[in-house]
């Protein structure tokens, strides 16, 4: 686990995040209260929850099922999104302790969340992880494959597609997150008008290209070495 912050650094490196989330805004003439920002507490201890709480945040952002798992049954006051891939073998957990997934990357994957989700009687909130960056690196369903998954997800009666997500490739040319976020985008504008749906999140963006993505159009940035500090 990583190492704990105090509440007032925790406070400043906040303070940090949000200035430069705001200038990204008006930069881009875009009004700073349309981009949400989503804390990511991956590896951090389930302690790290109360200094979210208190700062005013309702949802944290895990990446391992395990992990969520642990911090919504340690912090039950706070919701967590999964933002990390999922495996079919640990939808079950996801669907029972997060308040939302933001990886869903196959039609396979999407009709386990679906069968999961009836079982418990719920209707799972999602969006679809799509590998804009086409970074053999990452996952995300293919460019190509939207099309389809998106098509199965509105058929699953237990899912609630809000949007999409994506993760650019690491690289030292900036452009690539800018082509990253700009296909998502794209993407989202033409699922919405081709299925006749709202598709409003697009969750897109970490603290090191939050300018691209927020100049693309992203409506959650996740963040979480800048806000905690670095882990192991």
């Amino acid at each position: 686990m990583g190492v704990m912050i105090s509440f007032e650094t925790f406070l400043h490196n906040l303070q940090e995040v949000k200035a430069a989330m705001a200038a990204a805004c008006e930069r881009c003439g875009r009004e700073a209260a349309t981009v949400t920002l989503l804390p990511v507490t991956k590896t951090h201890p389930a302690e790290i929850l109360d200094y979210v709480k208190r700062a005013g945040f309702v949802r944290a952002g895990e990446n391992r099922v395990q992990e969520a798992v642990e911090k919504a049954q340690a912090k039950p006051g706070m919701a967590i999104e999964l933002i990390g891939h999922l495996q079919t073998n640990k939808v079950k957990p996801a669907v029972n302790y997060c308040v939302r997934i933001q990886s869903v990357d196959s039609i396979r994957l999407a009709e386990k969340i679906n069968q999961a989700a009836e079982v418990c009687g719920k209707v799972m909130p999602i969006l679809l992880q799509i590998n804009a960056g086409y970074d053999p690196a990452k996952f995300g369903a293919d460019v190509d494959d939207a099309d389809a998954l998106l098509e199965c997800c509105l058929k699953q009666k237990q899912l609630r597609v809000e949007g999409l997500m994506t993760i650019a490739p690491l690289s030292d040319d900036a452009d690539v997150a800018v082509r990253t976020f700009n296909n998502l985008r794209e993407i989202r504008d033409r699922l919405s008008m081709r299925f006749s749906v709202a598709l409003p999140e697009l969750s897109m963006g970490m603290s090191g290209d939050m300018d691209a993505a927020i100049a693309a159009g992203s409506t959650m940035i996740r963040v979480g070495t800048a806000l905690f500090g670095s882990r192991e």
